[in-house]
């Protein structure tokens, strides 16, 4: 395959182009609020009376057992399902039902998916050149020359996610590890003010996996990001927990610090399981 049918085919990595601030508004609220959220499926109510609310700045973490609700809160929250019921909100001014995809990621919305998606024979370097680009033809990203703001921009994220030495390698040669944190720069190329991250640490190392706790609640903070995890790696969730959301059946079952919904009943029995040991 040619290097433009691989551009064409991996296309939607581009959909997380976002403009240089977003224009979300958090002075009288939350940055996101969800309220009574439903949606059902072949008669199956993968989200039931949803309500969640996400601060600015925050690092909030989503677990719970598989058929939860949780990618299909992720899916609601960037357009991709439309919700029966209910009002997603982003700030105070943005009603996120009303908008699509691309509209959605263009106020400041990146999600990162639990597989990576990166351009492998593309240079560490060039993936974040391509995720910053302002138009996203194909031919004008390809010629475009660089200014020094979009350099230093690119190095600023080479540094932060740890990649400045490995920014001349293709990115077929990283690690998995360094695949993920080269998917979370591509989305911080374009300044997002909330990042959804799913399954972050599935098939990680050790070492990459507390790499990838520093870089996660680094990230978070006001006027920065708001960082949400789903995450099913209970040690990880530990590592960074600020609050955390139990999801069962569609609805929020518990939330608090992770000591408080590990040792919450209802959580053990339909979650963590009843002989599990809360270290």
């Amino acid at each position: 395959m040619n290097f433009l049918a691989s551009l064409a085919d991996r296309e939607r990595v581009f959909d997380f182009l976002v403009p240089a601030a977003s224009p979300v508004d958090v002075r009288h609220g939350p940055i996101l609020y969800l309220e009574d959220v439903t949606v059902s499926f072949d008669g199956f109510r993968a989200i039931d009376g949803l309500d969640l609310t996400i601060d600015d700045g925050e690092l909030r973490c989503i677990i719970g057992p598989n058929g939860a609700g949780k990618t299909t809160m992720m899916d609601i929250i960037t357009g991709k399902t439309r919700p029966d019921t209910g009002s997603v909100w982003f700030g105070s001014r943005h009603d996120l039902l009303t908008m699509n995809e691309p509209e959605i990621a263009s106020l400041g919305i990146g999600r990162k998916f639990q597989k990576p998606t990166v351009f492998e024979a593309l240079s560490v370097f060039e993936n974040l050149e391509l995720a910053m680009a302002a138009d996203k033809r194909i031919l004008p990203t390809l010629t475009a020359r660089m200014s020094g703001e979009i350099r230093e921009r690119i190095e600023e994220v080479l540094a932060t996610i740890g990649l400045t030495e490995l920014q001349s390698r293709p990115a077929g040669i990283l690690s998995h590890g360094q695949k993920q944190w080269l998917e979370i720069g591509m989305l911080l190329m374009q300044r997002p003010r909330l990042l959804l991250v799913d399954e972050p640490v599935a098939g990680m190392t050790e070492q990459e996996m507390e790499r990838t706790a520093e870089l996660l609640t680094g990230l978070a903070g006001k006027g920065k990001q708001s960082v949400v995890v789903v995450e099913h790696d209970m040690g990880f969730v530990r590592s960074i927990a600020r609050t955390v959301t139990v999801l069962h059946q569609g609805r929020v079952l518990a939330e608090g610090s992770m000591d408080q919904v590990a040792n919450d009943p209802k959580v053990i029995e339909v979650y963590l399981g009843a002989e599990e040991e809360v270290a």
